[in-house]
């Protein structure tokens, strides 16, 4: 049965088979819209085939885009519809299809909707426009607040047409220089997203292009005293060009008079322009932009004026027509009808009788919301603030809690709240899934209007100024609700949602998510995630860290049991401190180590613990979780040292082991690069012995690590460095030798000086040489080598002993240069040499430790020089061999220039002379050279005449004679000589030296004469060899060392001359001496006494005066002219002797605390330079010449050049001759600071160690000091004392009396004259010193001053230093030192802090204390309580009581008894009774439920309010508890009347309830420390406002850690009061309850969600160095790189832009394709917007990323960038291609017929017949079932319908197709066409199931629209159909 059609004024369709519901429209047609329609018609009436195709469509492209998205999803919709319609009871509540509460009404049908239009994510499309305000501004895009909550995104290139009209924009233009948070801008919808990140929200994409909203726009559009939006195109002298989006139209607005705008307007700015005039002829309209006249502007009704022409934003004048169920239907310019919902009402917090004000025809103006085209819906607002063109405040924040939030409408839907926000009140909504109701239909019973209700914020809507609330109580409990909750370190349960390969994501219970690495899932690696991890598992974890937004938790045991300290930032590493931590990178060096919120440290590999030669490797692995200690912490750097020894290690017991010591020990081990020892010790310890280590020379050294076992030992072993307990040890015999003078701190380098080192490092630029530990210094290459064209890894290697001279130390930048250059650094002995012949013994020893004890004696029986005989075995071209008798397996050798002629026969005998002994090659050279054997037999005249020739050498030469010698044999490494002068005595002398032994020696013949000098006589450490030095190595030559002797000097010092002045200069005299002899004298050698201020004054050029001479020339200066040193000192002309008082003064001794002299040469900022003698300089520190401030300010005028300045010596630098000195008198100290040493002998108090001048301050000082920072808060101020000593000045004591501010008149720089405190040192090895700036101490006053202080003494307020100083009741003062919600603490002194809780703040409630107790803030109180144990104070601000009582009296319980009337004020109303606080002694009693009256009370809070006065009768006291039961039932108190009501004291608001225990308690100390400061509020808790819990939320964001123990006690609750609740809890049903909790969970979820992705925008990283960091923690996220890039487009770099996107390709894994791609998309736009052409910088990127990526995802990316952009030619180009490379893709194909639907093409028919013959067959109907929907929803739906019927005509049983064939018929709303269609449906014949389904969605098709006759129609064939089946 079908229902009679309605009258209709449109024409009928075609098709007989199918009937269409006819619409009235309400409004008059223009011509334009009647031709339009009519044309419209013809194009339907035209003969259509069954599968029609082509068409047009006045749809947008992005809406068709949405369409196809939402296809696969309109099964499971239509589903959950179906469901939720089958739940519901009452069918009235449903409207029509056209009225229901989603859909938007336009007006069209002629039919009064019942609900306003309301934007929400399911009806918002593409074309819609909206009026939005700006939230946030982004160098990349701009978020919009929407109406109806919703959040749309604006990219940059959507902000304005200006790249369509060819203008460009300044490069260094920013968004937030023309868009501002807060303003009001209309906007259209280009597309809709789906959320990967959350499902079921769609991401909106917003333009601002004024060329689409404007759109339909013409130049007759423009009318006077209009309000239209236009972009600042250009800015002109006289005013500025507007562009308005429309071709040949521009825009005017001249500038004012004052020119104010011209700062205001920028390029590219949209703003807001009233119609002043209209030029018609050159198409200018002037507009004027005042702000109120924008905002008063009324739209006039025009004649004729279409619907295009209506702009979001644009008010006009409206008249009610009817008041809908949630809003008002409105009438406006004649044709148009609009609707205002609930949110939008002029009053937004209206009550249940909000209808009654808008009455029928009211005139009323509002503001147009949005506009659909589609539909013709349009929404208008009344909201004042947005009537006014501003957008609404909001004064609230997510997450915030409002304990008296005020119930103002109950609705079907919700609640609308009042939040007693400040300044003014905020509406809030809390809709029925978020009201802590039951069921539904108890809302109203459950709430009152006037009701006072907590709720949470959850979010906000900007457009309305609404936030949106919840009362559910799992939104007040657990403790992690907001990220600003999470803290690294807290343990928390959550439950796992889901696992990956990644990790695994977990929630919290308050809905938030955090992930757990894969490496945190478990202390071992795991390989199998999911089987760890089950999901809907609820773990405890522990948080590491949130960043941005991200929280980070483990599930490693350790880390989650572990009862250690949390480090969570630099600042919390201290020395000592151990903690738990995980290993994230293991080097060779050490092990990097992480903690909580990222901090990280290294581990140095001796702190790892490790066996010597062991690798980390092998002991640790990544992940790992470890215990450590820090060792050292330098915050400015974020730099953390560890040690994996949790007990320091000290390196031994024994204290000889130290830097440089020689030890002795075992060979354990041998490893490839290192020989370890076990060091003989009192301890255990170890050592190590690298190869190069083993001795000087690197063959030696090679050849003894491999003669090197385990077991043997070394005697002889030097400590180069102490790793723990493990040291690095060296048998290098320079190093050895000479350990006593290796330097291993800065102190100990001489510049100029030769020290002895090895080679640690070489690179390109230098070398590093190494000494003692860790004191390295660098040679550049400049003076590594003498050649500047060698190679230095030819020169040196690593390991290599080396002498190296000091060149310069820099102790500031700890820097050694150093020279390696063998001119300056050669050997001056034969050390080198002497190591060789060492190690040449130690290296036979172990060859021959085999071998008996007589076999090893043969050296013995050879002496060198000495006559031996052998015979002669064979010659060969080389020499003769030799054998020897009773010495088996030595061998001699004559070579061939010492044959001496003779001939040689094998087996003759022969005496020969010993040259040279090779112990580890057994061989001895010979020589037959008769002038070494004659001169050797002339001398040996009986058996001990080998001594008497010993003696007689020793006599005859001496150590460092110069001898001429002849080279007898050239050895590999040495030279055997013989010196001819000397009874050819046989030496020996090195070819190399330690820095040479790379480079290639010099070449030496046989016979050559050489010259060396005696180094070593007989040295019994070489075997009794005479060891020389060649002049070749040492670098020495004897023409340099004749020429140094023949200088000579003319003139000698001491004697006395007539000299002549020639020049006078500021500070010496030039004169002229003798025969051309130039000398000066020196301002110090004119008088005796440096107290003269003109010494020269008596002096003229010309003059001739006496004068002794004191010092030679200096030789440095031989390039300028040598002057003499000489002197006119009376005393030094009188006496000669005083030449010597001058040598003794150049050793150039001083005292600290010594006077001296002398005279001001340099004055500069900070220091003032002093002339002490010719060759002593001195300086004086600026805060060091005075301690007044007047006198610090005048510096630089008190020290004019050439005063004569004394003062006290502090420190003396002996290398560089310079004095530091105070003006000030030193104490008496006897301290010689001049070689750097000597002990302390100063027994003054304390004071400060160090070498730059702070040994000499102490305690009691008065000094002078210079402001460097004023600190914040009350940190007082940093006062600078010395050149690197600073102090602190603490707040109170800056001044003498209590002011309210201190810090006022003091300035950075400012010079104070203050005095020292008290001196500390910190745990950091630093010292601290407190100053005082008051003037009232002792020194401080000045002479002036002090009978001024003695008067004015009485204001001078007295600072209690000491604990002990402070008494019950005393009055005190102070300044706040930190607010928060549970008081503050004051600080009375520098030493002493008191704590005042909220309750004693003020005699009243205090709402919001950190606002009315600031930082800083002077305030008068009164000691309440001090703890002796503890050290705690408590102070009340309170004034006393009227009394005088103290407060233990007003809690006395034995005032009261039972039976007694009271009377008092409701506190607190719950559901099971009343708190009322007792007006006598300001306790809190219980009157429950069952005790109010003597009927039943089924709503106590709707009864009774808070702050009511009742009167009760005491029915029981319990003192043990402190609890008090009252009933107030009327037959109590009919006998009350007669009771004296006692008089009330004073009321304290903030008192604490009854559950407190009194002061006598003894539980007193714990309730005290707490007091009101426990988070949880009391049962009794009087300051239970809204204040409290934002102030909680406040405070643990912002408040440094307190120095007094503030935590949480859990306070006592009635019994019977948790009984009750655990009653009422009781009768929940349990399944609602898992309902309602899932529900609860997704929508809090969705919520938050969403707020985490507005936060994360609000904290974008600022500069290139922070999103270094942000790419570095997170490489593999395309979200930061293309951040990243858009910063970079932001500053108009665009290389460093691409170069960013070239990193990110490279760096991001290569697994990671969804990120890659996305890099890929961001590089097409970039080149696409900035590409040099556009197109072909795009077509190179694409080319590259086809080789990357999936080729046909990136197809789809660039078809989506080109379509973004409307650069329709290159997407038909880029389509064309795309289906000839991917035919079978029913996607692509999809993607080419939008495309022509979109650009209203034609042919359409041909490119689905295409499609149809390229994809297989599987997929035809799923491509012609989604072009079918395309042309419902895009095109023309008569198109769609033949497709559907095509397909269902060869797929009847397709139940699918048939479902969405009717989907897509009720989305149109034809009636009479949808119920012939399902008659079609259910005619078929079908199984049973198919079946069913058909008839159930007719059934609530019938449903849904209202008609009950329908309904039973349907079931009725439905029986039928049942029945048939049957049968």
């Amino acid at each position: 049965m079908v229902v009679p059609q309605k009258k209709f004024a449109n024409g009928k369709r075609h098709d007989s088979t199918k009937s269409f519901k006819p619409t009235k429209k309400p409004f008059k047609k223009t011509k334009d819209d009647v031709a339009a329609r009519s044309e419209a018609m013809a194009l339907q009436l035209e003969d259509v085939p069954d599968f029609p195709r082509g068409g047009g469509t006045s749809l947008s492209k992005k809406e068709r885009e949405k369409i196809y998205e939402e296809v696969d999803a309109e099964f499971d919709a239509d589903e959950r519809v179906s469901k939720k319609s089958k739940g519901g009871k009452s069918k009235k509540r449903i409207p029509s299809d056209v009225d229901d509460l989603g859909l938007l009404f336009g007006g069209l049908n002629g039919k009064r909707p019942r609900y306003a239009n309301k934007i929400t994510t399911k009806n918002i499309s593409p074309g819609m426009k909206l009026l939005g305000v700006v939230t946030e501004v982004n160098q990349k895009d701009i978020v919009i607040s929407l109406p109806g909550g919703l959040r749309g995104l604006v990219r940059a290139s959507e902000a304005s047409d200006f790249t369509d009209l060819g203008i460009e924009d300044d490069e260094n233009e920013l968004l937030g220089d023309i868009f501002s948070v807060g303003q009001l801008v209309p906007c259209i919808v280009l597309q809709l997203d789906e959320d990967k990140k959350e499902a079921g929200k769609r991401k909106i994409w917003l333009s601002l292009r004024l060329s689409l909203l404007h759109k339909g726009f013409s130049f007759d559009s423009f009318q006077l005293g209009m309000v239209f939006s236009a972009n600042v195109k250009s800015v002109e002298d006289h005013g500025y060009i507007l562009h308005f989006g429309l071709p040949s139209i521009s825009g005017f607005i001249e500038i004012s008079n004052d020119g104010n705008q011209e700062s205001v307007m920028k390029t590219g700015q949209l703003i807001q322009g009233v119609v002043t005039k209209i030029d018609r002829d050159r198409k200018v309209v002037h507009l004027s932009s005042d702000p109120d006249s924008v905002a008063k502007c009324l739209t006039k009704d025009l004649y004729g004026m279409s619907f295009d022409l209506l702009i979001p934003g644009m008010m006009v004048n409206a008249r009610v027509q009817s008041v809908l169920e949630n809003g008002i239907l409105f009438d406006f310019l004649t044709y148009f009808n609009g609707t205002v919902d609930l949110f939008h009402l002029k009053n937004p917090l209206s009550n249940k009788s909000w209808k009654d004000e808008y009455n029928q025809n009211k005139m009323v103006n509002a503001r147009i919301l949005f506009i659909d085209p589609s539909s013709r819906a349009v929404g208008l607002t009344l909201n004042p603030h947005l009537v006014c063109n501003k957008a609404p405040p909001l004064h609230v924040f997510s997450g915030d809690i409002f304990d008296e939030a005020k119930v103002v409408r109950i609705d079907k839907s919700g609640l609308l709240l009042e939040l007693p926000s400040k300044p003014v009140p905020t509406p809030a909504y809390v809709s029925t899934y978020d009201a802590a109701g039951d069921e539904v239909t108890k809302l109203e019973k459950k709430f009152k209007e006037g009701n006072h209700i907590r709720v949470r914020i959850l979010g906000l809507k900007q457009m309305e100024g609404l936030a949106i609330g919840t009362l559910k109580e799992s939104a007040f409990e657990g403790p992690v609700f907001t990220h600003s909750d999470v803290k690294p370190g807290m343990v928390t349960k959550a439950k796992v949602i889901s696992v990956d390969t990644f990790g695994a994501i977990v929630q919290f219970a308050g809905g938030l998510k955090a992930m757990c690495p894969l490496r945190h899932m478990s202390e071992f690696e795991v390989m199998k995630p999911r089987k760890k991890f089950k999901v809907g598992a609820e773990l405890v974890f522990r948080v590491l860290g949130c960043k941005s937004k991200r929280i980070t938790v483990t599930y490693k045991k350790t880390l989650v049991k572990s009862k250690l300290p949390i480090l969570s930032s630099y600042t919390d590493a201290t020395e000592g401190l151990v903690t738990h931590g995980w290993i994230t990178k293991i080097e060779k060096h050490g092990c990097f180590v992480r903690f909580y919120n990222g901090v990280q440290g290294f581990v140095p590999r001796f702190e790892l613990g490790l066996e010597p030669g062991s690798d980390p490797d092998s002991v640790f692995h990544v992940g790992e979780v470890v215990k450590c200690r820090v060792t050292s912490a330098v915050h400015g750097s974020r730099r953390i040292t560890l040690s994996f020894m949790i007990k320091p290690a000290s390196v031994s017991e024994d204290d000889s082991i130290k830097l440089g010591s020689i030890v002795s020990g075992i060979i354990d081990s041998i490893t490839s690069q290192a020989v370890i020892v076990r060091v003989k010790s009192k301890g255990v310890l170890k050592g190590t012995i690298s190869t190069e280590h083993l001795a000087d020379h690197h063959d030696q050294a090679r050849l003894m690590m491999s003669l090197l076992r385990p077991g043997y030992e070394l005697d002889k072993l030097l400590v180069l460095d102490i790793e723990g307990n493990n040291l690095a040890l060296s048998s290098k015999y320079s190093l050895i030798k000479l350990a006593e003078e290796l330097p291993s701190d800065f102190n100990q380098l001489q510049p100029n000086s030769v020290v002895h080192g090895y080679v640690c490092n070489l690179i390109e630029n230098g070398c590093f040489v190494r000494f003692l530990g860790r004191l390295t210094g660098f040679a550049p290459r400049s003076k590594a080598i003498d050649d500047p064209r060698a190679d230095l890894s030819e020169s040196f290697f690593v390991g290599q002993s080396v002498r190296a001279n000091i060149v310069d130390v820099n102790q500031e930048k700890s820097r050694i240069t150093l020279s390696l250059k063998q001119s300056s650094c050669a050997s001056v002995d034969a050390s080198f040499v002497q190591e060789y012949f060492l190690m040449d013994e130690k290296i036979s020893d172990l060859q021959s430790s085999d071998i008996t004890k007589s076999e090893c004696s043969w050296v013995e029986k050879f002496s060198i020089g000495s006559l031996i005989k052998g015979t002669l075995q064979k010659q060969n071209d080389l020499g003769v061999v030799v054998n020897f008798d009773n010495i088996n397996n030595v061998l001699g050798f004559i070579p061939q220039h010492h044959m001496g002629g003779a001939t040689m026969v094998p087996g003759s005998v022969v005496n020969a002379v010993v040259l040279d002994i090779s112990r580890a090659e057994r061989l001895v050279d010979l020589s037959l050279r008769p002038e070494l054997i004659n001169n050797l037999t002339k001398e040996v005249s009986n058996s001990q005449s080998k001594k008497k020739r010993k003696r007689g050498v020793s006599k005859e030469l001496e150590v460092h004679q110069r001898v001429s010698a002849v080279v007898e044999i050239v050895k590999e490494q040495h030279l055997v000589l013989s010196i001819p002068e000397h009874g050819y005595t046989i030496g020996y002398a090195s070819l190399s030296d330690y820095n040479t032994q790379k480079l290639p020696v010099k070449q030496f013949s046989t016979g050559q004469s050489v010259v060396a000098s005696v180094e070593a006589v007989q040295n019994p450490l070489a075997s009794g060899r005479l060891l020389l030095l060649l002049d070749s190595v040492s670098g020495t030559s004897e023409t340099s060392r004749s020429k140094r002797a023949k200088k000579k000097s003319s003139c000698e010092v001491g004697s006395v001359v007539h000299a002549e002045i020639t020049e006078i200069k500021p500070f010496e005299l030039r004169v002229n001496f003798g025969n051309s002899f130039r000398g000066r004298i020196h301002i110090t050698e004119v008088n005796d006494a440096s107290t003269s201020d003109e010494p020269f004054a008596k002096f003229r050029v010309g003059q001739s005066m006496s004068a002794r001479v004191v010092s030679k020339p200096c030789h440095t200066d031989i390039k300028k002219s040598q002057l003499w040193e000489l002197s006119v000192k009376p005393a030094m002309l009188r006496d000669s002797s005083e030449l010597n008082d001058i040598q003794e003064s150049e050793q150039l001794e001083f005292v600290a605390g010594q006077c001296v002299n002398g005279y001001v040469y340099k004055v500069d900022k900070e220091w003032v330079w002093l002339a002490i003698s010719r060759n002593v300089t001195a300086r004086i520190f600026i805060l060091d010449t005075a301690c007044e401030a007047h006198e610090l300010e005048e510096f630089e005028r008190r020290f004019p050049i050439g005063k004569a300045v004394s003062g006290y010596v502090l420190t003396y630098n002996k290398e560089k001759k310079t004095l530091r000195l105070v003006q000030r008198p030193l104490l008496d100290i006897h301290k010689s600071i001049a070689n750097g040493g000597g002990s302390k002998t100063d027994k003054l108090d304390i004071s400060i160690p160090g070498d730059d001048g702070t040994l000499f301050i102490h305690e009691g000082d008065i000094l002078g000091g210079r402001i460097s920072k004023i600190l914040p808060g009350v940190g007082g101020l940093r006062v600078q004392i010395g050149p690197y000593v600073f102090g602190r000045v603490h707040f109170t004591e800056i001044n003498d009396s209590w002011v309210p501010n201190p810090l006022d008149g003091f300035r950075e720089g400012q010079f104070v004259k203050c005095k020292v405190l008290e001196i500390s040192s910190s745990s950091k090895g630093t010292w601290q010193i407190e100053l005082s700036l008051r003037t009232s101490l002792d020194g401080m006053s000045s002479a002036d001053h002090i009978s001024e202080d003695l008067n004015n003494n009485d204001n001078v307020c007295k600072r209690f230093e000491r604990f002990e100083d402070l008494s019950l009741d005393m009055g005190v003062q102070g300044y706040v030192k930190n607010t928060m919600s549970k008081g503050c603490f004051i600080i009375l002194s520098r030493t002493v802090e008191a704590k005042v809780k909220l309750s004693n703040l003020c005699d009243t409630f205090v709402k919001e204390p950190e606002k009315e107790f600031p930082v800083g803030k002077l305030v008068t109180g009164r000691v309440l309580n001090v703890e002796p144990l503890s050290k705690r104070i408590e102070v009340t601000l309170k004034t006393v009581n009227a009394g005088g009582q103290p407060k233990s009296e007003s809690y006395d319980m034995k005032k009261l008894h039972v039976g007694d009337m009271i009377s008092g004020r409701i506190k607190r109303v719950e559901p099971y009774g009343l708190f009322i606080d007792i007006d006598q002694i300001g306790m809190v009693g219980l009157c429950h439920i069952t005790q109010l009256s003597d009927d039943r009370i089924e709503n106590v809070q709707a009864r009774y309010k808070a702050g009511e006065s009742v009167s009760a009768k005491i029915l029981k006291l319990d003192e043990e508890k402190r609890r008090i039961s009252l009933g107030m039932k009327s037959s109590y108190l009919m006998n009350g009347d007669d009771v004296k009501a006692q008089p009330p004291s004073e009321e304290k608001a903030d008192e604490t309830s009854m559950e407190c225990d009194p002061i006598n308690d003894p539980n007193t100390e714990v309730l005290a420390a707490v007091g009101d400061f426990g988070f949880q509020e009391t049962s009794g808790g009087r300051h239970s406002g809204t204040s409290l819990v934002l102030a909680q939320v406040e405070s643990r964001a912002s408040i440094p850690p307190l120095e007094v123990d503030l935590d949480d006690i859990e306070e006592m609750d009635f019994d019977n009061n948790q009984n009750q609740e655990k009653l009422l809890g009781a009768n929940k049903d349990e399944k609602s309850k898992r309902r309602e909790k899932q529900k609860d969970k997704e929508e809090r979820e969705r919520k938050i969600q969403a707020a985490e992705g507005r936060l994360l925008e609000h904290h974008a990283p600022e500069s290139a160095d922070e999103f270094e960091k942000l790419v570095r923690s997170s490489p593999n996220s395309s979200f930061v790189w293309i951040k990243y890039m858009a910063f970079m487009l932001s500053l108009a770099d665009i290389e460093k832009a691409r170069s960013i996107a070239e990193r990110a390709l490279r760096t991001i894994n290569i697994r990671e394709e969804e990120e890659k791609l996305n890099i890929w998309v961001a590089y097409f736009n970039l080149e696409n917007e900035h590409g040099s052409p556009p197109e072909e910088a795009v077509k190179k990127v694409f080319e590259r990323a086809r080789q990357y990526c999936d080729p046909k995802k990136v197809y789809l990316a660039l078809l989506g960038v080109y379509e973004r952009t409307e650069q329709y030619k290159l997407v038909d180009k880029l389509l064309d291609e795309m289906v000839k490379k991917f035919k079978q893709s029913c996607k692509i194909w999809l993607r080419k017929i939008q495309s022509s639907l979109q650009q209203n093409e034609e042919g359409i028919q041909s490119v689905v017949n295409r499609a149809l013959l390229c994809l297989p067959r599987h997929k035809h109907i799923k491509f012609i079932s989604q072009t079918a929907i395309l042309e419902f929803k895009c095109g023309v739906a008569d198109r769609g319908r033949s497709l559907f019927e095509g397909v269902l005509r060869e797929y009847p049983k397709r139940t699918d197709l048939w479902s969405v064939y009717l989907d897509q018929e009720i989305r149109l709303g034809e009636v009479d066409v949808i119920r012939s269609l399902f008659e079609r449906a259910i005619s078929l014949s079908l199984p049973p199931k198919k079946m069913k389904f058909l008839f159930k969605k007719f059934l609530e098709y019938e449903r849904s629209v209202g008609d009950n006759e329908r309904a039973e129609y349907v079931k009725q064939r439905a029986l039928e159909y049942a029945k048939s089946t049957l049968a």
